[in-house]
């Protein structure tokens, strides 16, 4: 329906009623098919307010895209695993006894069979945070020593003996993972 006042969409006089009706059914059926034509083209391409809408509209600017997933503020464990034992890889010396990767919290518990009075290299990569400490039963095998989990290497020469327990601890609120290998030299 047009507004008060506005010109009608499509008007249909009296004379052009007379002339359709005049016309044999099948092309009255036809012209009926052009108006109506007309009329839902005109009706699609005009907007109830009469603007144009066939002119580019202004867009406003789409809403920047937001983040749903945070930016890790820590590696991976297995980030921390790959490059821990990319460092122990690079000082690699002798033949290997025995490696690992432990997480930090659960530390290294281990009893390597080492033959007695021969020489070793331990050699110890913690990646994360905080740092731990190595220990050695008995004591004479080795020297106890704090590894920072800073990824440096940590090397100690150690003797074997009839039993040697190797003990890495993480100091409380370390996180990340430590590789450890033994090389006889």
């Amino acid at each position: 329906m047009a507004p008060i006042g506005a010109a009608p969409l499509l008007s249909v006089t009296w004379e052009t009623q007379t002339m359709i009706r005049s016309l044999p059914r099948g092309s009255r059926l036809a012209g009926c098919a052009v108006v109506m034509s007309a009329f839902l083209l005109t009706s699609c391409t005009t907007s109830d307010s009469g603007e144009d809408t066939t002119a580019p509209r202004p867009s406003s600017p789409a809403p920047s895209p937001t983040r749903t997933t945070p930016e890790p503020s820590e590696p991976s464990e297995k980030d921390l695993t790959e490059r821990a034992q990319a460092a122990i890889a690079a000082v690699r010396s002798g033949t290997l006894v025995e490696a690992g990767v432990e997480r930090v919290s659960d530390g290294i518990h281990t009893e390597p069979g080492l033959s007695k009075g021969k020489t070793y290299r331990l050699n110890l990569v913690c990646a994360g945070s905080g740092s731990a400490q190595v220990r050695f039963v008995p004591t004479q095998a080795g020297t106890a020593a704090s590894v920072p989990c800073d990824e440096s290497v940590v090397q100690q020469r150690i003797t074997g003996d009839e039993l040697v327990r190797i003990n890495v601890n993480g100091a409380e609120g370390s996180t990340g993972v430590i590789a450890w290998q033994i090389d006889a030299l």
